[in-house]
């Protein structure tokens, strides 16, 4: 075929004219700050988790804690939102849907709606700044809803708790991007729906043990029936064991949820929305136990301060944050609570270390907010920020549904 000279001129002016474009656009990069702020900490991610296109929006993390939005960067993947009557927030029912690593300087997050993840990389210098690293791949089941990173960042797995359900693992490429790992996908056997139907009968959140040696998989219960945390025994290569062993929540435990791991101790912490929280013994002891919290909604999340020693829990609806002591012995007692701003449905949460100082961000859909607490010393929470999404994204023309946001999770450059 032969093209006249005008044909070609239009071709290489169109052309020219995608050039024009700066590259942030071409690459799905919404900015929401003019400048990106220097001198950051670190930064926070969650995920619009929308149908339409799944983005992530990083926020700088100053040296004080308290967050700037900068970007909303495409995942190449579409959110989804589980079954559920009424529908509200936390849409997919778990924990963990979008997981940093500082070790490892990269960022994965599920794409619910595409049955995908994707990965990129963090510029340790300019956190908010995230390059894809590959395509999305697939996650070899339908409706993912966590991810957790092995202590290098070498290593990613994913739970799918649509129809096929379970979790399936990669490599991490610091080039290419995810390689699915041999002998690691594994099911659940869950009596589920694409997307998931719950949150009761549905799975939560994923994570390894603090050794590696293990990958652990909380599913809530139908009650009465009681949940499980499914954990299988991870090889050398990576490869899990062809079967997970089923552990059951203690007397009095109903709905596992996330899992945060009890440091020094074979043993985690597992928000429980049908009584409070459970502590898991999985050293073969006989030290678990479910906790009650009075008044408790629907007590989901959970995160552990390095500086005060303690465990953080948010729920959703009641909008109060929880702190839990969990001793040497497993025995646990509420420290204090912090009520939060009322229907604001604090869900995902994390915690940062920065310098000498803890801060907790809790993403708040009901408010279109992220809660900033500066977690001082046990029992001494002091709300230090409120950032407001919905004004931000909404300039910029990245579309964000209270249903729909999802995740929490930070990176400080070390």
């Amino acid at each position: 075929m032969q093209l006249s000279f005008a044909t070609l001129a239009s071709l290489l002016a169109a052309s020219s004219l995608v050039s024009a474009v700066p590259l942030e656009r071409r690459h799905g990069v919404k900015k929401m700050s003019s400048k990106t702020p220097a001198n950051a900490a670190g930064a926070a991610y969650f995920i619009t988790n929308e149908p339409g296109e799944n983005m992530v929006i990083a926020a700088s993390i100053s040296q004080d804690g308290t967050l700037t939005l900068d970007r909303a960067v495409s995942a190449i993947g579409h959110g989804d939102h589980g079954i559920t009557d009424p529908l509200g927030p936390d849409a997919l029912f778990s924990q963990g849907a979008i997981k940093a690593s500082a070790k490892g300087q990269v960022l994965a997050t599920v794409n619910s709606g595409s049955n995908t993840v994707s990965l990129f990389s963090i510029d340790p210098k300019q956190p908010t700044h995230i390059s894809r690293l590959g395509d999305p791949v697939s996650t070899g089941g339908e409706f993912p809803m966590s991810l957790a990173f092995n202590s290098d960042g070498t290593r990613l797995c994913v739970l799918n708790g649509g129809t096929v359900n379970g979790v399936n693992c990669y490599s991490v490429d610091k080039k290419a991007g995810l390689k699915a790992l041999p002998n690691t996908l594994r099911s659940l056997n869950l009596n589920q729906t694409t997307p998931a139907t719950g949150p009761p009968g549905s799975a939560s959140h994923v994570v390894f043990s603090e050794d590696g040696k293990q990958l652990m998989a909380s599913v809530k219960g139908v009650p009465p029936t009681p949940g499980m945390i499914a954990v299988w025994d991870v090889a050398g290569d990576g490869s899990l064991s062809a079967q997970f062993k089923a552990v059951a929540p203690p007397s009095g435990g109903l709905l596992p949820f996330s899992m945060t791991v009890i440091p020094g101790k074979n043993a985690v912490l597992s928000t429980d929305p049908g009584v409070g929280f459970d502590v898991f013994d999985l050293s073969g002891g006989n030290a678990s136990s479910a906790v009650k919290i009075d008044g408790q909604s629907a007590t989901c999340w959970s995160s552990f301060s390095k500086k005060t020693g303690n465990f953080y829990l948010t729920d959703i609806g009641t909008s109060i944050v929880t702190e839990v002591n969990v001793d040497n012995n497993l025995k646990a007692s509420i420290v204090k609570q912090y009520p939060q701003t009322n229907g604001s449905s604090t869900i995902d949460n994390d915690i940062a270390t920065i310098g000498n100082n803890d801060f907790m961000y809790v993403l708040a859909p009901g408010a279109q907010t992220v809660e900033v607490l500066s977690l001082d010393s046990p029992g001494n929470a002091k709300h230090v920020q409120t950032l407001d999404l919905a004004g931000p994204t909404k300039k910029a023309g990245v579309t964000i549904n209270t249903n729909n946001l999802q995740g929490m999770t930070t990176f400080i450059s070390q």
